[in-house]
């Protein structure tokens, strides 16, 4: 299993709006409710996870992510320092 975000919203559109801005072009979603993506080092999910952190109070949407087999974990204000520290710390490299 590699690494994974996953992002849920009740509210149509709001994760296109983020990704949008994110990526700095359009995204094309198959669900507009629903957005996961894999990486193959889990170090690269850190940009995305920060900029969620830094603006979910814009966007009507929980992140979630995966580094093991069946467990996940929510983003949230008060354990986004702490998940970045154990990522760089869990995979140096």
């Amino acid at each position: 299993m590699r690494p994974t975000i996953n992002f849920y919203s009740e509210q149509s559109g709001e994760i296109k709006k983020f990704l949008d801005l994110f990526y700095l072009e359009p995204q094309i979603l198959e669900n507009d409710l629903i957005y996961q993506k894999e990486f193959d080092n889990p170090v690269e999910m850190i940009d995305i996870i920060s900029c969620f952190a830094d603006n979910s109070e814009k966007f009507n949407m929980n992140l979630w992510i995966s580094l093991d087999e069946n467990v996940y974990i929510c983003i949230t204000d008060t354990n986004i320092n702490k998940l970045i520290k154990y990522i760089y710390e869990r995979y140096p490299y």
